[in-house]
């Protein structure tokens, strides 16, 4: 079974990387800078454990494949899929909930994959995967739910593969108790990790599970990853933060912090810290600005404002 892995950043090029280690047919889709880097020089897959150059194919658009791996962010979710065939079977290996549900619009078959995988990509032609001895743990399904011979394969496929994998007939449990663990993403981009950042990710996090429970939806944790450092690769932050750092331009804010405002406003549930949190990000990527840009003081001021307007 050929994989094609949509998006060969942290997460994608991790798992591309990894599958092909392990003797998979793998092509890696990018872009820019990091398709010059990939296509002549090959990945550099940097782990606690070791630094290898993975030579795995890539192309800068569509080839022939069994099935798609998509890991862009989810603000570029249609864009990336609009040029490949519809009959091939979609995994959304990406943090939010709503990028199964745009795929099932264009495409029959469509996977979830509940992501669990601590990597970086700053540089073109580098990723740095930080989960050891493992490099992540990934849950896969059918969307809404099943399980079936595909999402078995790829299951077994990814735990021979340096990850702890798993076929799970109910994906989006999982997926809503990571979009939970992710509401903080958006903090730690706009503030660093200033002192105070955990107490904001917490309120977030609460009111999250607030607006979940009030919109009926189940969600569950997933595994605990372990890391190690990396000599000469500073972890750095999460996806929110890494766009930042590369100055991209977008932030995927709308689709966690943003998921919860939207069923807040679904369901009656007040959601000011995500409010706050999802427009403060937003503005920091339009405006270009780099990690820790917002001290925390002055972003509970504007939570604090917030929620005193709502509350009136």
């Amino acid at each position: 079974m050929r994989y094609i892995i949509i998006g060969a950043g942290a997460i994608g090029g991790t798992i591309g990387g990894r599958l092909h280690q392990s003797g998979h047919d793998v092509v890696l889709i990018a872009r820019g800078a990091h398709y010059e880097a990939l296509r002549t020089t090959g990945l550099r897959l940097v782990t606690p454990d070791v630094d290898e150059m993975v030579k795995v194919p890539v192309a800068d658009g569509p080839v022939d494949g069994d099935v798609l791996i998509l890991a862009t962010k989810s603000q570029d979710t249609l864009a990336a899929l609009d040029p490949w065939p519809r009959h091939l079977p979609v995994v959304c290996a990406q943090n939010g909930v709503a990028n199964e549900r745009m795929a099932l619009r264009r495409f029959e078959h469509v996977y979830g994959m509940c992501v669990y995988l601590p990597a970086l990509h700053l540089e073109p032609g580098l990723v740095a995967a930080y989960g050891t001895p493992l490099s992540g743990a990934l849950y896969v399904g059918r969307y809404p739910q099943g399980v079936d011979d595909l999402s078995e394969t790829i299951a077994a496929d990814l735990s021979k593969s340096a990850f702890a994998a798993q076929a799970v007939a109910e994906v989006m449990p999982w997926k809503y108790g990571k979009l939970l663990s992710n509401l903080g993403n958006a903090v730690e981009a706009l503030c660093g990790r200033a002192p105070g950042i955990n107490e904001l990710s917490g309120q977030a996090r609460a009111e999250g599970a607030a607006v979940l429970a009030a919109a009926g939806l189940a969600h569950q944790g997933g595994e605990q990853v372990a890391t190690g450092d990396i000599e000469g690769i500073e972890r750095g932050g999460g996806s929110s933060w890494q766009s930042l750092a590369k100055g991209s331009g977008s932030i995927e804010a709308d689709y966690l912090n943003g998921e919860i405002t939207l069923l807040g406003r679904l369901h009656g549930v007040p959601t000011p810290v995500n409010e706050v949190l999802q427009r403060e990000a937003v503005r920091a990527a339009r405006e270009r600005r780099q990690p820790g840009s917002m001290t925390v003081r002055e972003l509970s001021s504007l939570i604090a404002e917030r929620s005193s307007a709502v509350s009136r």
